[in-house]
């Protein structure tokens, strides 16, 4: 057996790792504050596109967390830098928010319905039957179709929302074409990710609550993983997958000591 190498950097998931239903998970403060005492690289990802780091940033300190800027990771901001290796300097039409609108003006996009070079899809609070209509017409054109994230529904108060995977699913079928997926589980997210570190994925640990998503993800982009049981994925349904976690965990309380 290869003997594994110590871990340098640490990723972790937000929903359903550190924070659940608006409220800190016990030990995420105690996690992160070890990483900070300790040096320890670290990232906070997230396949939500609606809010900039920097809101993302004062959401999590209103339930105790303290994560700067530069440690937030979003499914827009790798989508941005995507499309600007991609298409340097382009155009695109955005369904979304502040989030995804910041990122891609950041990197130096135009945003426009003339011809864009993508339809940029990701979430939004509000979506319209008019620029749903719009972004199909602009694809059925010849607009490339990229998408945020696959995530088919967003939770709200009241039950379920329709999120990107879904309303990409809209899309495609009225176009014929399909949407490139760029957030998890795409581990082009994760390589990104560990490029901003500039860390090794043979050295890097992927902390999520989705098998789906966070470890399946984790997985293709050559990490280990681990699978805190405080959010989507319960420890029965493991075994339903045709791959595993590195580890299972309760919660990130039971991970402080690995730092």
């Amino acid at each position: 057996m290869v003997e594994q190498k110590p871990i340098e950097c640490w990723m972790t998931d937000m929903d359903g790792v550190l924070v659940r239903e608006g409220s800190i998970v016990p030990g995420a403060d105690t996690l992160l504050s070890r990483l900070r005492e300790k040096g320890v690289p670290f990232l906070v990802l997230t396949n939500n596109s609606i809010h900039t780091p920097r809101d993302l940033r004062y959401r999590l300190q209103a339930t105790g967390l303290d994560v700067p800027e530069a440690s937030i990771w979003t499914s827009a901001l790798a989508t941005a830098a995507f499309l600007s290796e991609q298409r340097p300097q382009g155009s695109a039409y955005v369904i979304g928010e502040a989030g995804l609108t910041t990122a891609l003006h950041d990197v130096g996009y135009v945003i426009t319905d003339r011809n864009p070079d993508y339809v940029v899809l990701g979430e939004t609070r509000t979506y319209s039957f008019s620029s749903i209509a719009t972004a199909m017409r602009l694809v059925e054109k010849g607009s490339r179709f990229v998408a945020t994230n696959p995530d088919a529904t967003g939770p709200s108060p009241e039950g379920i929302l329709p999120a990107t995977g879904s309303v990409a699913a809209m899309i495609s079928k009225a176009t014929g074409v399909d949407p490139y997926f760029v957030g998890k589980p795409n581990p082009l997210m994760m390589r990104a990710a560990l490029n901003r570190l500039g860390a090794h994925s043979e050295s890097t640990v992927m902390i999520g609550d989705r098998m789906d998503t966070d470890i399946l993800a984790g997985l293709e982009a050559g990490m280990r993983t681990v699978l805190v049981l405080t959010g989507i994925t319960r420890e029965s349904e493991i075994d339903r997958f045709p791959f595993r976690p590195s580890r299972v965990v309760p919660s990130v309380a039971d991970l402080v000591d690995d730092v």
